[in-house]
C-alpha cells in the first residue's frame, strides 16, 4: 500500500523534521511513505469567518485535486473519532487491503478543512480533543503508522 501524509502547513522546525524522518525511514520497511507539505494559503492573522472560507476552499481544492479517483481520504481532525493504537492499527489493515492503490492521510492547517474535504474524506479521525501544532500532529502520525505496522506484525515496539 502506498501513503501519503498531506500536511497543509510546512513542517519549520529541525526537531520535527528530524523526528518525522526517523519515523518515515523506519516505515520504509512496511510500507512506501510520502510526505507532501506546504500548500496553506497566506491570510491575515485578522481575517474574518468569509475569508476564511475562502482560504479553505483554496487549501481543498489543491487537497482533492492531489487525489486519485480509487484513492482513500482519511482526515485527522479534532471532531473526528477517537482511536487507541490498536485501533488505528485495524485501520491500517482494512485500508491495506481495501484494493485502493493509495491512503491519504490529511492534517489541516490552523483553521481546519473546507467542508469539501470533509465530505470527500472516508474517516475522519482524532488525535485528541486538545490542540497540536500542525507539526506535531504530522510526528505523531507516523509514529502512530509505525506503532500500528509492529502491531499488525506482532512485533514488540515500547509502550
Amino acid at each position: 500500500m502506498k501513503y501519503r501524509i498531506i500536511s497543509v502547513g510546512k513542517i519549520r522546525e529541525p526537531f520535527y523534521q528530524a523526528g518525522i524522518k526517523e519515523y518515515t525511514k523506519r516505515l520504509n520497511s512496511y510500507t512506501s511513505i510520502e510526505l507532501l507539505e506546504g500548500l496553506e494559503e497566506k491570510i491575515n492573522p485578522r481575517a474574518g469567518d468569509k475569508e476564511i472560507e475562502k482560504i479553505l476552499y483554496k487549501e481543498g481544492e489543491k487537497i482533492l485535486g492531489l487525489l486519485g479517483k480509487d484513492e482513500l481520504l482519511i482526515i485527522f481532525d479534532i471532531t473526528g473519532k477517537s482511536l487507541d493504537s490498536h485501533q488505528l492499527a485495524q485501520y491500517i489493515n482494512e485500508w491495506n487491503h481495501s484494493g485502493n492503490p493509495r491512503v491519504n492521510l490529511v492534517i489541516g492547517g490552523s483553521h481546519g478543512l473546507s467542508e469539501e474535504v470533509r465530505q470527500r474524506a472516508h474517516q475522519s479521525i482524532s488525535f485528541s480533543s486538545m490542540t497540536f501544532p500542525h507539526q506535531m500532529a504530522v510526528l505523531m502520525l507516523v509514529e502512530q503508522l509505525y506503532r500500528g505496522y509492529k502491531i499488525i506484525r506482532g512485533e514488540k515496539y515500547h509502550k
